[in-house]
This record gives structure tokens, C-alpha cells and sequence, in this order.
């Protein structure tokens, strides 16, 4: 059994053994926190720690019989399976560990767990195979979605620099620390607030990766299938049309660019919309801005109705926003006419960056 529990994250222990020995995890006892309730929760998503005891203490003695160890001990090994942040030599991110991983946010037990296991706690929790890209993408996501979150926290990194205008208090690291006995309680155990931290971080990881898996990910292909069919939209390369009206798109679109390395900027999406008419919105400039990398024409601006289609000469409109960021018609033609007349008023698009 030695070398079994030696191993790094790959190992799979049959199921004779399984119900032979059972496994322990160890953690620190005391006050609890998110990092190493996710990193738990995570290590018992595995085959071979699935009824693992969760053993808290700071005795060395007894965290030296666990078969994994973390958030405690002053040891990063995996080879020995020790997975704690806390010594003074550890400055690691999951960059400094995966170089082609962009995040460079110090890792807690949380993130040591998710970069060594999280692979295959995925496998587990969505059927999916490591050699499926889809995975890859999902592994990504749930990184930056919601461990990061978790290991800036623990390690006390701000979000950004400078006083911050309001309090955020109802994270899920915040609500994790609020299980613990209150300073002035009589009751000073912390079992049963850790399994309850057990409880609410477990249902909102595999939560989050419910929607991913189900939402975010369908809405990534429709995206990504659009991206690359533009061409047959418009041959300027600069309008996609998605399959499927409602699908959140904007982010996916920012991503898929660079990963398809497409050179002309894409200024416009069309979709379809609830009452089956279609509407062509512009391309912002990022995620967090209200400007636009091309807007619909200046004098079609707060227009709509038949009137837009006099002003415009294109049949079927319906309105545009007097911001010029979306527009309507009833038909997927004319949203297109829409999107290429602005186009053709445009200067000529300089290759994305």
C-alpha cells in the first residue's frame, strides 16, 4: 500500500483494496476555511477517496498516517502527497506549475488539489474523458470561475489595487467562515460547521459545473461553429450568425478569436429572437465596455418601423437603439442588409492584434 499512496494523482486503487483500508485525508483542525473544505470536497470526488475519513489535526503523528495531506503540515510534495501553501518557500500558481496556463494568482490547498486532481474529479462528476478537448475547456473554466476565486482569498490577495467603493461579504469564502462558532459561543467544536462547509461548497461546485457543462459550453460550440462559417455569412468575414437565438455570446466570441486566430475583428452577431424576428448587435470593444467596435449607422439611430425602412432603404425594420449598439428586423436578410450597409460606411478594418 506504501507506494499506492505515494503516488500523484493518477493512481486508481481496485476495489478489493477500497474495502480493505480506508483512506484518510488530513487537514488542519481549529478554524476552518474554504480552500481546504473545496480541497476535501474535490479529493472525495475520486474512486479511491470517495469514503475517505477527513481527519483534522495539526498532530504530526497523525497527518504522517493519512494517505493525502492539505492545507497543513508546511509541505508542498505530491510525490508524497503533502499539498500545503502556507511554509515560506512556496510562491507557486498555476502558472509557475502548468507554463501554459495563464493564472497567476498564489495557489492555496484549493488550487494545489484542482491543478494535481481536478482532471479527473471532472471525469467523475461529468462523464467526459481527459483526451476530450471539452474537458480541457471546462478545466480552464472552472479554474478562473470559481477556484481562483478561492485561492486569492485564502492567501489574502485583493482583486485590485486601491480602496474598493463597497464591502462584498456574501462570497462563498465568507460564507464558508461563517459556519464556524461564533468567538463568544460555548460551543467551540468545529465538526460540525466543517461538514456543513463540506455540504454548501460541494453543491456549489458541481452547481457551477452543471451550468458550464449544460449552458456555457453548448453556447462556446454554437459560437465557435458561427466563428468559423462566418465567411459563408458575409465574405468580409466580419458578421457571424448564431444557430440559436439566446445564446450568450460575447464572451466565447472574445476567446474564440484568439484561439482561431482570426485577423479581421468580427463587428457584428446576428440571432434570432423570442417573437422570430432577428436582431444584428454590434461587437463591443471587451467584456467590461459600452463602446463598440463599429456601431450601426449614425442617422438610423433612434429610428424605427417604417420609417427606418424609408430612411435605410432595407425592408423590415424594426428599430435601431438610439446608442447604435443593436438593431431589429423581421427578417434574417435584413438584419444581414443591416449589418453589411453599416459595414460599407466603414474605414478599412485593420488585422486584430
Amino acid at each position: 500500500m506504501s507506494a499506492l499512496r505515494r503516488s500523484v494523482s493518477h493512481v486508481f486503487l481496485n476495489n478489493a483494496v477500497l474495502r480493505k483500508v480506508k483512506m484518510k485525508i488530513g487537514t488542519h483542525n481549529g478554524t476552518f476555511h474554504c480552500d481546504e473544505v473545496l480541497a476535501c470536497f474535490l479529493l472525495r470526488q475520486l474512486p479511491e477517496y470517495k469514503e475517505a475519513e477527513i481527519l483534522r489535526s495539526r498532530d504530526a503523528s497523525l497527518l504522517k498516517q493519512c494517505d493525502v495531506v492539505v492545507d497543513v503540515g508546511g509541505e508542498y510534495d505530491p510525490s508524497q502527497q503533502r499539498y500545503d501553501h502556507h511554509q515560506r518557500s512556496f510562491v507557486d500558481s498555476f502558472h509557475s506549475l502548468c507554463p501554459e496556463k495563464r493564472w497567476v494568482t498564489k495557489l492555496s490547498s484549493a488550487g494545489l488539489i484542482y491543478l494535481h486532481f481536478g482532471r479527473r474529479v471532472l471525469e467523475q462528476l461529468t462523464q467526459l474523458k481527459q483526451d476530450e478537448p471539452q474537458l480541457e475547456v471546462l478545466y480552464d473554466k472552472m479554474y478562473e470561475s470559481f477556484v481562483e476565486e478561492v485561492d486569492a482569498v485564502d492567501n489574502g490577495i485583493s482583486q485590485c489595487d486601491g480602496e474598493v467603493r463597497y464591502t462584498i461579504s456574501t462570497t462563498l469564502s465568507a460564507r464558508v467562515s461563517h459556519l464556524n462558532p461564533r468567538w463568544n459561543s460555548t460551543h467551540q467544536d468545529t465538526e460540525e460547521g466543517f461538514h456543513k462547509a463540506l455540504a454548501l461548497v460541494g453543491a456549489e461546485f458541481t452547481d457551477r459545473l452543471d451550468y458550464f457543462l449544460k449552458a456555457w459550453l453548448p453556447a462556446r460550440e454554437i459560437v465557435q461553429k458561427a466563428v468559423q462559417n462566418r465567411y459563408q455569412v458575409d465574405p468580409s468575414g466580419e458578421i457571424v450568425l448564431l444557430a440559436q437565438g439566446g445564446c450568450p455570446w460575447k464572451e466565447h466570441l472574445f476567446v474564440l478569436e484568439k484561439e482561431l486566430k482570426v485577423d479581421v475583428p468580427i463587428k457584428f452577431v446576428l440571432y434570432s429572437d423570442q417573437n422570430g424576428h432577428w436582431r444584428v448587435q454590434c461587437v463591443p470593444d471587451g467584456l467590461n465596455t459600452f463602446q463598440n467596435r463599429l456601431s450601426l449607422l449614425e442617422e438610423w439611430r433612434g429610428v424605427r418601423d417604417e420609417a427606418l425602412s424609408e430612411l435605410s432603404g432595407i425592408p423590415d425594420c424594426i428599430f435601431v437603439h438610439a446608442s447604435g449598439f443593436i438593431g431589429g428586423n423581421r427578417t434574417q436578410e435584413g438584419a444581414l442588409e443591416m449589418a453589411k450597409r453599416t459595414l460599407q460606411t466603414a474605414p478599412t478594418p485593420l488585422p486584430s492584434t
